[in-house]
């Protein structure tokens, strides 16, 4: 069974649609329902799942932003929505959606949709498991060197391209077999990169959140934070000790 969640900001389409369509005749299990963009993101990080389903209009984050998140990640994205908006269609596209359904949903449209996720899913599953277990190790080892060598500036594209890979088959692929995904992997170099960096006094934190990837120090202090629980200053200070000068 392939796993899915559905995310709706009203609990009684999100529940309803996980409970009452025959989501197991297709192939699927319905691992989550979700009123909230921010909490499906903040599960899909935890735990393995393979398709995504949302509703647009959310409050807290929408649809689109939410698609957009995940554009680089070992899952499939299908969009729903009550209105017929070309922008919406349009952004879908962009961040690589794999369908866009239209509320309220049919029957039909869900069958169909879901028969042919399931078939790529299908396909998919079935070429990784006829390459060796060799061309992955090799494979996963030569996207972390080229992780290491391009921490800053480095994309799953780019990534696939060096191992002659498609972006979507590389980066599910890379999350089996490593147990990471390819976006954990470039977040977990460059934060290590940073803490040996901050064990340098002469090294600023605003050059070393350029060094490893961050335009703006603040979104390299809160990825920081997020990863190691304390701000690049106090890790700092608990290493080197004293005030030291930022």
């Amino acid at each position: 069974m392939y796993r899915l969640i559905i995310v709706d900001d009203e609990p009684k389409i999100a529940e309803g649609m996980g409970s009452l369509f025959p989501w197991q005749n297709v192939g699927f299990e319905v691992a989550g329902t979700f009123t909230s963009a921010q909490q499906a993101l903040a599960y899909f990080q935890q735990e393995p799942v393979d398709v995504v389903m949302s509703d647009v209009q959310m409050p807290d984050m929408d649809g689109i932003q939410l698609c957009q998140r995940l554009e680089n990640e070992q899952v499939k994205v299908v969009l729903f929505s009550s209105h017929q908006n070309y922008e919406y269609f349009r952004s879908a596209i962009r961040y690589k959606a794999v369908d866009f359904l239209l509320k309220p949903v049919s029957f039909a449209a869900l069958m169909e949709c879901f028969e042919s996720i399931r078939t790529q899913l299908d396909q998919e599953t079935q070429q990784s498991k006829e390459l060796p277990r060799s061309f992955w190790q090799e494979t996963i080892q030569e996207v972390l060197t080229y992780i290491n060598e391009h921490s800053r500036d480095a994309s799953l594209e780019r990534a696939a391209e060096r191992v002659h890979l498609s972006p979507s088959y590389l980066s599910r692929n890379f999350k089996e077999k490593s147990g990471e995904s390819f976006s954990h992997a470039l977040i977990r170099v460059r934060m290590e990169k940073a803490k040996d960096m901050l064990m340098d006094a002469r090294n600023r934190s605003y050059d070393i959140a350029y060094f490893v990837g961050y335009d703006n120090p603040k979104n390299f202090s809160r990825a920081f934070k997020s990863y190691y629980g304390m701000t690049p200053s106090e890790y700092r200070k608990s290493v080197l000790g004293g005030d030291v000068d930022e």
